[in-house]
């Protein structure tokens, strides 16, 4: 998540290992890696990843990831096929990926449009 526009600039689904660290960081724009600050929580998975002097291993309490925080919980709130216990849950993984993704497009250009000019 981009620190001032608050849009999601990459992502990547799968479990907190190594080789999916790999995948996010191969996602993120070529701008950002080579120039962005990354806070993190503590993971080790980001350690192996990131470079040292972009990366940041904070805790909560430093509010530095309370945004992409919210940004999880609303994702979790709006896309409904996410939620085990709903009647529009897909079993395959490419249809929740497709959904994930299709939100973010909304919600990349809502922010887009509430940025000043």
């Amino acid at each position: 998540m981009d620190a001032v526009t608050r849009q999601i600039m990459a992502l990547h689904v799968g479990e907190r290992s190594d080789k999916s660290g790999k995948a996010l960081w191969a996602t993120i724009p070529l701008v950002y890696r080579e120039q962005a600050m990354f806070h993190t929580d503590q993971s080790t998975v980001y350690q192996g990843v990131i470079p040292a002097a972009q990366h940041r291993a904070i805790t909560k309490h430093a509010r530095k990831t309370n945004h992409i925080e919210r940004f999880n919980n609303t994702l979790r709130q709006r896309v409904s096929r996410l939620v085990r216990e709903t009647l529009s849950f897909s079993k395959r993984l490419a249809h929740h990926i497709g959904a994930i993704k299709y939100f973010i497009c909304h919600y990349n250009l809502e922010k887009a449009g509430a940025l000043p000019v």
